[in-house]
């Protein structure tokens, strides 16, 4: 067994890494870009490396630089996590070369089913359900358009060395085609360096279904089920569960003895994954092999019992593995969310930026958190936005929705945008508590966008209840503090006004002993909790119900955040409600006469000029942020006045690019 092994990644894969290998007694390497010094992976590692500035290409995909890092800290091994060089058969062969023990398979594996193109071929050789489409390299756009004419639309036009979504695009149309072949081929240069893209048939209503499989170099090869992961939005999964509430378990034991049959096509040894594209007949085709730890592996872990990272340690120290396939059984229901730095209301646009306050839900029996980030860290501009993966687990699906419902309730996170607003819609959503799921799902149900929850009357008025317990504590509070003058001191109040929107309550707060009798809307709500002031969550009951909300101080109110939604809410006396509601109302600026940036990146082109006519739906920049292309379009007609920003310039949040007169 290795004695120290380098993990060739950063965020929360490489902590993921860092506690088996601790576990195991293996001592670890970190390795940091600039941007990362401050990391909670360079924190956690024994020992740490810088290979330098910021840019990924200079740092984390600088193969040489691990290799001398490897040297000069004595490390045998290294694992590569997922991204970066995890996929990289020349990083592989470079490793072996300086006798440095790559954690994943060999080199033969990784060339093979790196490439879409020819891991297909090879997929159809050994006898796997693939789907149709033209496997060769498409030079140009007209030939693009001549292939999706000839497979039919709609058609998946993918780039051949792709990954995470990016370098896809779904074309119904030639018009479609041309700037899918554009875009893909754009975003598949600046994240592999190889721009070849491929067209496919886009199987309607489907799932996205991959299986887990694990080898040994003793030729004994697994599958450990599969998981689902067709909630995604633009290719990128968003929610992954295992097993699937989909597959059969004849549909299952068919579609994993085909991923082993792959496997073994090329003798894969280490954790690897066989994705697979099903439709609703269950019928399934083959989409691509990622000979990587997934992203999600973590809710095969829950449901199997098995620790990949251990097992891919093992594999690569060339133990045998101590498994056979009927040992394999699936207990119980696991689910991910992946939380992510963006903002779901502004078309999930990343944010960037310190992390004011950071406590994730405590990790128990049905809550798992795997993360990269701390309290007062910060979320780079240079890498993925993804802030941690939330991971519950229940004796079945019912139960891992409700343990994750309960723990995105208690998932703190202040500084940045995040997306808990809108997994907690998701585990909300009735179609998929009832999982009738494709990867269209987000598409089809929030196809104007999200934004944001509203409350059910109930959950409102009992939201209300606990603010105006929250006012009667701290001001009970007030009149204990000494000093006060003779005849002026802070008198407690039983009636109060609860404000929201504009719009008043008028409610009765009574103490008792455990905590206060509320009384709004003729409605009599028992407030129970153990809660103190300035605690930013407050657990308890409501009329013997368990709560557990989010609570901000703001101002002369609250925010209160539970289920994904949120309310703003002030507790007034009756006289100053009254007051408030003579206060007029501030107008925002109108800013519709300005392209604005939605997010920090940087602005690949603009593609208008400076008196030219415009109309709604045109293309009129592109900006680049997390190696992602996001083309901005006009929302009405009109004329361009001014360029404030060039290409190649870095833009903040909102600020201008383009002035319309």
């Amino acid at each position: 067994m290795f004695s120290k092994i380098l993990i060739a990644n950063r965020g929360e894969i490489a902590c993921r890494v860092i506690k088996t290998a601790r576990r195991m007694g293996i001592k670890t390497v970190a390795v940091y870009s600039e941007a990362d010094a401050a990391a909670l992976h360079v924190e956690m590692a024994d020992e740490k490396v810088l290979i330098g500035p910021a840019p990924s290409a200079q740092s984390y995909l600088v193969a040489d630089r691990i290799i001398e890092a490897c040297k000069r800290t004595g490390a045998q091994a290294v694992h590569p996590g997922y991204g970066f060089l995890s996929e990289k058969a020349e990083f592989c062969e470079a490793l072996k070369a300086n006798g440095i023990t790559f954690i994943g398979p060999d080199v033969r594996a990784i060339a093979a089913m790196g490439d879409k193109i020819e891991s297909k071929k090879l997929a159809h050789a050994a006898g796997v359900s693939t789907v149709p489409g033209y496997l060769g390299v498409i030079p140009d756009e007209d030939d693009a358009v001549r292939i999706a004419k000839d497979i039919g639309y709609p058609v998946m036009i993918k780039a051949s060395a792709g990954g995470g979504g990016k370098g896809m695009r779904v074309a119904w149309n030639d018009d479609q085609a041309r700037e899918g072949f554009r875009s893909a081929r754009n975003e598949a240069r600046s994240s592999f360096a190889d721009d070849r893209v491929f067209v496919e048939k886009y199987i309607e209503q489907p799932r996205h279904i991959e299986i887990q499989v694990l080898g040994d170099a003793f030729g004994n090869t697994l599958y450990l089920g599969e998981r689902e992961c067709s909630i995604q939005r633009r290719h990128q999964k968003v929610i992954e569960e295992a097993p699937s509430p989909f597959i059969d378990p004849e549909t299952r034991k068919a579609m994993g003895e085909q991923a082993v049959a792959l496997a073994k096509a090329v003798e894969y040894k280490s954790a690897g994954t066989v994705e697979f594209i099903v439709d609703a007949n269950r019928n399934f085709y083959f989409l691509e092999m990622n000979t990587r730890l997934q992203v999600e592996h973590p809710v095969t872990e829950l449901v199997v019992g098995l620790d990949l990272v251990e097992q891919m340690i093992r594999v690569a120290a060339g133990e045998k593995l101590k498994l056979q396939q009927s040992d394999i059984t699936l207990n119980g229901w696991s689910i991910e969310a992946r939380v992510y730095a963006e903002d779901p209301t502004r078309g999930f646009l990343p944010s960037t930026g310190r992390l004011t306050r950071y406590v994730p839900p405590a990790e128990d029996a049905h809550t798992r958190v795997d993360t990269g980030v701390y309290d007062g860290g910060e979320i780079s501009m240079f890498y993925d936005p993804m802030i941690a993966k939330l991971i519950s687990r229940g004796a079945d699906r019912n139960s891992a929705i409700h343990h994750m419902r309960e723990a995105l309730d208690k998932f703190q996170i202040r500084g940045v945008a995040h997306n808990i607003s809108f997994l907690s819609a998701l585990m909300n959503h009735s179609r998929f508590v009832e999982g009738r799921l494709t990867t269209n799902f987000i598409a089809e149900e929030f196809p104007d966008g999200f934004h944001g929850l509203s409350l059910d009357t109930d959950t409102n008025e009992r939201l209300m209840a606990v603010a105006a317990s929250v006012q009667r504590k701290v001001e009970e509070r007030a009149a204990t503090i000494s000093g006060q003058l003779p005849g002026a001191r802070h008198k407690v109040a039983r009636d109060w006004v609860v404000r929201t929107e504009r719009t008043n309550h008028p409610c009765t707060i009574d103490s008792v002993d455990d905590g206060y009798d509320v009384v709004l809307g003729g409605k009599r709500f028992e407030v129970r909790s153990d809660w103190e002031i300035g605690q930013p969550l407050w657990n308890g009951t409501v009329n013997y119900r368990p709560l557990s909300i989010q609570l901000d101080r703001t101002g002369t109110g609250y925010r209160l955040i539970h289920a994904g939604a949120e309310m703003k809410a002030q507790v007034l006396s009756p006289r100053a409600a009254q007051l408030a509601d003579l206060m007029p109302v501030k107008l925002p600026p109108d800013m519709s006469k300005f392209l604005l940036s939605p997010m920090p990146g940087l602005l690949a082109r603009v593609a208008v000029e400076v008196g030219q006519e415009v109309k709604a739906g045109q293309e009129l920049a592109v900006v680049e942020a997390m190696k992602m292309e996001n083309l901005l379009r006009a929302e009405q007609d009109g004329k361009v006045a001014k360029i404030h920003a060039a290409p190649g310039s870095s833009l903040a949040v909102d600020q201008i690019i383009i002035e319309f007169a």
